[in-house]
């Protein structure tokens, strides 16, 4: 076999791989994102970085599908894995200028329900979050009259907020 053949075949054997580790990756820096450190009293990391990676791969645009007072809503363009479920919409919300009363700095994650979410609950209470195990994704955005939409399934949200941290 010659080398550049050889090359692309190994390529093509090894891309499902290195595409699970950009997964990987990439759920790792949501999930830094979204770790409360109980000795700073505060979030991990920012969700900034955590989202530009997404955006970079493709999962999400660069602008968020809608943005409502203080709250960047990204729907994921292809599923992506998070704690064992499949990722379908993300909610970062912060302050770019003050539109009235108060922001709630912190991220949230959608989850489309395919199996347990023990991972999920047990992450929720180790770090300051709140766990939704049945969130209804197209009630609570059609109240806001948002326009997003997600097919029907079942869902739960992993809420990482400022607010969290007090419950």
């Amino acid at each position: 076999m010659k080398a550049p053949l050889l090359l692309a075949v190994l390529a093509c054997a090894l891309s499902p791989l290195a595409a699970f580790a950009d997964d990987a990756a990439l759920e790792k820096g949501l999930t830094e994102a979204m770790r409360y450190d109980r000795a700073k009293g505060e979030r991990a990391a920012p969700s900034g970085p955590a989202l530009q990676a997404y955006i970079q791969a493709g999962y999400f645009d660069l602008k968020p599908n809608v943005r409502a007072d203080y709250t960047d809503y990204r729907v994921l363009k292809k599923p992506a894995p998070f704690m064992g479920q499949s990722l379908v919409l993300v909610e970062e919300e912060y302050m770019t200028q003050y539109v009235g009363c108060c922001v709630d700095e912190g991220v949230s994650a959608v989850v489309r329900v395919s199996g347990s979410t023990a991972a999920m609950e047990k992450f929720a209470k180790a770090n300051a979050c709140t766990f939704e195990p049945k969130y209804d994704p197209v009630e609570a955005l059609s109240d806001r009259h948002l326009g997003v939409s997600l097919p029907a399934g079942r869902y739960a949200k992993l809420s990482c907020h400022e607010n969290d941290v007090n419950r």
